[in-house]
């Protein structure tokens, strides 16, 4: 692994690349990472890298998001088959369905989604900063998709702000269940509970801290506390291990995987980054009706 990781190196330096790599991804690929973290700090450096080539290890919406705020650049998806099952959950058709059943009313997308959907939305969200972007609105009456989950979280944080939510999900977050949370309170009694706002509300109300991937982790950071119950996908609880290793993490159930996420490997990043495949392509006209939704989210996000 070694000498694949050092080509990876190398090759970088050639070409004036950057590889981008979400947390949930398998953990070896920090090594030849140059930024890793959640969708809001990854969409942040891709909007600021002065890389010629975008390698961007995680799913396709995410490299499809890259190329919407830097048009200039190639991004390649190392893995082509890396997709969403949430973003997938919702498609151009049924995303203007949507909004024709509640006219007028402003609409919130989540960043686990399409360009196409996004070019239909006013402004973009991630789970990091989803409650300010739904605050910042304004507004009696918001529309969210496609997460129900983390839309209903967001609401129940907001006081006379109704959120009208798709019915979409996260299956990996949404597998949780109350009983999972009560049997972690009897078997790690001294745990402090952290909970990505993808799961049921009813789960997230038992958590001790609720929010992103980049949350959780800085929660872990600052607490003093010894013991963690990690109710989000495996790859945060591997780095949370690796990072903090007099800190105990429990992961809340052995199935936290979200296997497009771990899909890509250091052999197709390096496959990627010498023959230059799976670039994102975007039809022009999607491309920029899209870009203000994400443009305005990461001026929101400032």
């Amino acid at each position: 692994m070694k000498n694949l990781i050092e080509k990876i190196k190398k090759l970088k330096e050639e070409k004036n690349a950057v590889i981008l790599a979400h947390s949930y991804q398998n953990i070896e690929i920090d090594e030849v990472a140059d930024f890793v973290g959640d969708s809001l700090y990854l969409s942040q450096m891709a909007k600021t890298t002065n890389a010629d080539i975008i390698v961007f290890a995680g799913v396709y919406f995410m490299a499809q998001t890259a190329k919407i705020i830097s048009p200039e650049k190639k991004v390649l998806l190392p893995n082509a088959n890396a997709g969403c099952l949430m973003a997938d959950m919702i498609n151009h058709e049924q995303m203007i369905n949507f909004k024709k059943n509640h006219p007028n009313v402003p609409v919130v997308c989540y960043i686990n989604s399409t360009a196409e959907v996004k070019a239909e939305c006013d402004i973009c969200c991630t789970s990091s900063n989803a409650l300010k972007i739904v605050k910042s609105l304004n507004n009696s009456k918001v529309l969210f998709l496609p997460d129900a989950n983390l839309g209903k979280w967001v609401e129940s944080k907001l006081d006379g702000v109704e959120v009208i939510t798709y019915d979409g999900n996260c299956p990996v977050h949404n597998n949780i269940e109350i009983r999972d949370i009560e049997l972690a309170r009897k078997n790690y009694p001294d745990a402090k509970i952290l909970i990505h706002p993808e799961c049921k509300p009813e789960v997230s109300r038992l958590g001790d801290y609720v929010g992103s991937t980049s949350g959780i982790m800085e929660y872990v950071r600052k607490s003093k506390d010894k013991q963690f119950v990690i109710v989000t996908e495996k790859g945060v609880a591997d780095r949370l291990e690796r990072d903090y290793p007099d800190k105990k993490f429990i992961l809340i159930k052995s199935n936290m995987l979200c296997e497009s996420m771990k899909l890509t490997t250091l052999e197709e990043i390096l496959y990627s980054l010498e023959h230059e495949v799976n670039e994102i392509t975007l039809d022009e006209n999607v491309r920029k009706r899209s870009t203000g939704c994400i443009e305005r989210m990461l001026k929101a996000s400032k």
